[in-house]
């Protein structure tokens, strides 16, 4: 008889065991942060600012790292990370590159690289939120809120993985990370930035 309880006590201790575990394995799926990283064939960082208040130029910076992590399908627990190789900056113009990389601007020797790390995201509307977060330029680190996007979601017809499209748009000051030691006049002090791409889900 004692041998009978005592099977029926392990017994229940191992579905007490099972069943927690169950449970956990649940409770982690469900709230597994999932990694997402830009497909670079199809994302672009690019910015836009006014030559002699009378005309628009256009850039973008050709290499980048861009990813970000979250838990929920709507993106509103977000986290981004994105990196900038400063010297791959190009605007069609050789001479104005070399000027950019320069240590009257940019100064890529001394700040090869530019970066940013989100803080927040709100959604204000269907597929659209505030992006808010730190941003470091030529040394000089700002927090810096832009306009993000969903433009869509799907399959990746390869690997079936989730791929979701993002537009991310906003202005910046370059007086305010010390881009650029010129007259407004000559070269506008509201950057235009728009960064668009692909991410796939890992």
């Amino acid at each position: 008889m004692y041998t009978i309880q005592f099977c029926e006590i392990k017994t229940k201790k191992m579905r007490k065991i099972i069943l927690l575990a169950v449970i956990l394995t649940v409770g982690t799926s469900l709230f597994a942060q999932n990694k997402w990283i830009a497909d670079k064939a199809h994302a672009k960082i690019g910015f836009t600012g006014t030559h002699m208040t009378i005309s628009e130029v256009d850039g973008s910076f050709k290499k980048f790292d861009a990813s970000f992590s979250s838990s929920k399908p709507d993106f509103t627990d977000a986290v981004f990370e994105v990196t900038v190789d400063v010297n791959s900056i190009g605007t069609d113009n050789e001479m104005r590159d070399s000027y950019l990389k320069g240590d009257r601007y940019f100064d890529v020797a001394k700040y090869p690289e530019l970066s940013f790390k989100s803080k927040s995201i709100s959604k204000v509307g269907d597929n659209i939120y505030k992006l808010t977060g730190n941003l470091t330029a030529h040394g000089v680190t700002k927090s810096v809120t832009f306009n993000m996007v969903v433009t869509g979601v799907g399959k990746d017809s390869k690997t079936q993985k989730s791929i979701v499209g993002l537009k991310i748009t906003g202005t910046i000051n370059r007086n305010d990370f010390g881009v650029g030691h010129v007259p407004a006049a000559m070269v506008g002090e509201d950057i235009e930035i728009r960064a668009v791409g692909e991410f796939d889900q890992q």
